[in-house]
């Protein structure tokens, strides 16, 4: 029985509580800690961000910052000259010009890109430094160029003899028009299972992690698409559409068609719709239905995937297409790779 004992007893301890300095409050009464059962954890785009996630948990797993690891992380498939859609080795532009895009976001809203950076192996680098070192969220072109070289990176060719001769081939018959996944192209009569949506449409790589002390950071890396305009910007190097992070709800990163992306601002709208309490899943989703009903005719043909992880560690990700699938490292598992939902 709760008697009247009981009752002045508990309120005079109450009382005590109240009158101790509120320095010391804290001592009593722990402030609630995030539930960090599934952290650290790092979630990447396509079957390559295994070895890229595989490069991030070595300071993730020996506590380091979620930022550092998403850089190092995703540095694998920017030096990967056999990647023919990041970094060294990337398709060209239809001028031949290899143009990366890239950025990078942390826990506090910090961010930085480039856009259209030549000669520089790992833009996601030259857009922390951007992030850094200026006032600026984004560079581009020429002055991304002039800026890395001042910050000490070195110039290099990026175009590889392999992805030389493929743009030459591509010479002889292609007349340039705005053609989605015009590089799978290439494929279709040595290779048929080279086409939009399945697992060899790798255009992108987007990286999301959670450190130890439940702070989320992103990145996000390509060379874009294959003979696009010389200039042509996608939605990777665009924060808000190909990456996004909020340190209160999670991040979300994209892949595929960055035009549809950027049109519908689309990782920035799956950080919000987990913010309305959808499941990481469920936003990723309704982002792309939300592509799907503005544009069916062309959502037929090409793909758009997201990739997002909330503030719990829970993951999830949906795309247009089928083929597309994303990699987990975590403590339990450091090679996992999961195949993603798709409306096709």
């Amino acid at each position: 029985m709760f008697n009247r004992r009981k009752f002045l007893k508990t309120s005079v301890f109450s009382a005590g509580l109240f009158a101790v300095d509120k320095n010391k409050l804290a001592d009593i009464i722990p402030s609630p800690k995030i539930k960090t059962a599934n952290f650290p954890i790092v979630i990447s785009t396509w079957d390559f961000g295994i070895a890229a996630n595989a490069d991030a948990w070595k300071i993730l797993s020996k506590g380091g910052r979620a930022l550092d690891a998403v850089e190092q992380g995703v540095w694998v498939p920017e030096a990967d000259e056999k990647n023919q859609s990041v970094g060294y080795g990337g398709l060209p532009d239809r001028d031949g010009h290899v143009t990366l895009d890239a950025c990078i976001m942390d826990e506090l809203g910090n961010c930085g890109a480039v856009l259209a950076l030549e000669h520089i192996k790992h833009p996601i680098s030259v857009a922390r430094k951007v992030m850094e070192k200026t006032p600026h969220v984004m560079l581009a072109g020429d002055g991304a160029l002039q800026f890395a070289l001042e910050q000490g990176f070195k110039k290099e060719n990026l175009l590889t003899p392999a992805s030389e001769k493929a743009w030459k081939e591509w010479l002889k018959t292609a007349k340039y028009s705005p053609t989605i996944n015009i590089e799978n192209k290439l494929y279709e009569k040595a290779s048929p299972q080279k086409l939009p949506g399945n697992q060899y449409n790798h255009d992108t790589i987007g990286m999301l992690a959670i450190d130890d002390k439940g702070n989320i950071s992103g990145a996000c890396t390509t060379s874009g698409m294959a003979y696009k305009l010389h200039g042509r910007i996608g939605d990777s190097p665009i924060i808000g559409a190909g990456l996004f992070i909020d340190n209160e709800i999670g991040g979300a990163t994209s892949t595929g068609v960055g035009e549809e992306v950027v049109r519908n601002v689309g990782s920035f709208l799956v950080v919000e719709l987990m913010r309305q309490g959808f499941t990481p899943e469920a936003a990723c989703k309704e982002a792309v239905m939300r592509i799907i009903k503005k544009k069916p005719e062309t959502a037929k043909n090409i793909q758009v995937g997201f990739l997002a992880i909330n503030k719990k560690g829970e993951y999830g990700a949906y795309a247009i297409q089928q083929g597309f699938s994303f990699a987990v490292c975590n403590a339990e598992k450091q090679d996992l790779l999961i195949k993603g939902k798709s409306y096709y």
